[in-house]
């Protein structure tokens, strides 16, 4: 298996149906979800890595969820391929500019379908970082979201794992807050440079008195993750 979920939304049983088979056929885990509601309670809960999401959905429409998913922080980095019989241009650039990743009109074949999930996947992942990281025995595991020690399994928010991830791939380098923030929240949200601070306290909990000292606070400029004495 590729190690990745796909969560299928779409009302249509036979759709979801042919979509989880070519799923399984390309290796893939699926979770599947008839309205925008269902979908919402699995992607809170199971953490996909990607969303294949119908337009048009009964309730709330899928452009809506998306909008919702893409303003949400533990959702906002998840990848979205819309699913339309929409063929007009600017309904493509609207299902875009909610922040979906790329769009696929119906009817389509599986190996499109397939094809575009995976370039998608890609760009989401970019090369070496879905590779598990060690330092010290501290271990950050991209796929399965989970970082752990010898003792255990280390509990974090989702904000305290990104900037564990970013700091664990940018070792021995100094990041100011502005840095920070662009970096792990995302250059186009408006945060308070105070919460960066607020977030470094909660991941040095969450690490212990055993790994705390990873995390470097450096007078002046900000933060650096460092094996190395302060």
């Amino acid at each position: 298996m590729t190690g990745k979920t796909v969560l299928i939304v779409d009302d249509e049983a036979p759709i979801r149906e042919m979509i989880a088979v070519a799923l399984e056929m390309a290796d893939y885990d699926y979770l599947e979800a008839a309205d925008a509601r269902e979908a919402h309670a699995l992607i809170v809960d199971k953490q996909p890595d990607l969303i294949l999401l119908d337009w048009m959905l009964p309730g709330t429409s899928g452009v809506e969820l998306a909008r919702r998913l893409k303003k949400e922080e533990a959702t906002a980095d998840i990848p979205i391929i819309m699913l339309t019989a929409k063929v007009e241009e600017d309904n493509k650039i609207q299902g875009l500019e909610v922040g979906a990743d790329d769009y696929i009109t119906k009817p389509f074949s599986p190996r499109e379908l397939v094809a575009r999930l995976k370039a998608v996947l890609r760009r989401a992942t970019p090369a070496g970082v879905d590779s598990p990281i060690e330092v010290e025995g501290l271990t950050l595991d991209p796929v399965g979201h989970r970082v752990t020690s010898p003792e255990g399994a280390l509990t974090m928010g989702p904000t305290e794992y990104r900037l564990l991830q970013f700091f664990m791939t940018h070792q021995e380098r100094v990041y100011t807050r502005s840095q920070l923030l662009d970096q792990v929240w995302g250059g186009n949200v408006y945060v308070e440079e105070r919460t960066v601070d607020v977030h470094i306290r909660r991941l040095r909990k969450a690490l212990g008195d055993k790994y705390d000292h990873l995390i470097q606070t450096v007078r002046g400029t900000g933060y650096r993750f460092s094996t190395r004495a302060a």
